[in-house]
């Protein structure tokens, strides 16, 4: 505090420091080559025991439990919630609450995953008995081969690191990031020997994007009855713009006597025919119709509509069939942007 010879006092703000850009730039390189080094040694030890969790995990007739305290339990809440997400049944479970009451979360059949750098916390490591005398198996993610928890589970994962990326060599960073590649190795080779599809992947996401993608069909955004413009292939030209323009679709399909597609008449179609002039009341409106439009069947996935239309010349709308080529609906580019599939 400064006292200016007017006897009021004011406070000097700090300089600020300065950006060291070159320095910024090698630090940063340093913590990525670092945190890779120590992912790739952890992908050069990979044996047996990473097998064995594996197998335990797979045969696991209850629900995988994830543990850890302080960057270690963030790394564990995430192995949770990939685990979960990818068909194995998982959640996390905070080893201070397991001791006030949350160990009854665990039963018999479980499978404990323990994530400790040091394998010696406190919380994890009184907690080892207890989980024990209930049957649960465990599974130990340490950085230490030699520590306590290594030497009580069933099978012990090393997740050991040469050296922190933090340049006080404190800061959990290279450790946290091994042992989250790790979770994420487990998580992946379960899925794989789970057999889960891409498919089991959008049931367990079906309020993102991804979901809706794989999820919606195009039966659940098609068209159908009397909200699709339909002319017969005998129809006058007048009646198709009358079905054109009351239906808002830009088109009306023309079907046979059998309701088998036989074209489709555009906007476009239209503004052509207008184009090379003549008498293009006439024909009516097979004269004018594209025949063999681009179909698709309501059991296809409704991003596959976006796939179909966008393919050169591009079109907005889409006839649905059956597998008789009758007419089942129809697709407007605007119906996948309000179903949110594209």
């Amino acid at each position: 505090m400064i006292a200016p010879a007017g006897g009021r006092s004011e406070l000097r703000a700090a300089p600020s420091p300065s950006v060291d850009s070159p320095r910024i730039l090698a630090l940063a390189r340093d913590v990525l080559h670092t945190e890779a080094r120590a992912i790739t040694a952890l992908s050069d030890r990979l044996g047996s025991e990473f097998v064995a969790a594996v197998d335990l995990m797979l045969r696991c007739g209850g629900r995988v439990v994830v543990s850890g305290i302080g960057k270690s339990g963030h790394v564990a809440r995430k192995l949770a919630a990939t685990l979960a997400s990818t068909g194995t049944p998982a959640f996390f479970v905070h080893p201070a609450e397991a001791a006030h009451g949350d160990l009854g979360m665990i039963a018999a059949d479980d499978v404990v995953v323990m994530l400790s750098n040091s394998g010696e916390t406190d919380e994890l490591v009184r907690l080892t008995p207890h989980l024990k005398l209930r049957g649960a198996r465990l599974i130990a993610l340490t950085g230490n081969d030699d520590s306590s928890l290594a030497k009580a589970a069933d099978v012990h994962l090393d997740a050991a690191v040469d050296a922190e990326a933090c340049p006080l060599g404190v800061a959990p960073t290279a450790s946290t990031t091994a042992a989250l590649a790790l979770g994420d190795a487990l998580a992946l080779a379960l899925l794989d020997a789970r057999g889960f599809s891409i498919e089991d992947f959008a049931r367990s996401h079906p309020g993102g994007s991804l979901g809706r993608r794989l999820l919606t069909r195009v039966s659940d955004v098609m068209r159908t009855g009397d909200a699709v413009p339909c002319v017969r292939d005998d129809a006058t030209l007048a009646a198709a713009i009358v079905e054109m323009s009351g239906k808002g679709m830009g088109m009306t399909v023309v079907v046979d006597g059998d309701d088998r597609v036989a074209g489709i008449l555009t906007d476009g179609d239209l503004r052509r025919a207008l184009t090379r002039g003549g008498d293009i009341v006439q024909g009516g409106v097979a004269a004018l119709m594209t025949r063999s439009p681009r179909t698709i069947e309501a059991g296809r996935l409704a991003a596959d509509c976006a796939v179909v239309m966008e393919t050169p010349p591009k079109v907005m709308q889409l006839v649905v069939v059956d597998a008789q080529r009758r007419l089942a609906g129809a697709v407007h580019m605007h119906d996948l942007f309000r179903a949110q599939v594209i």
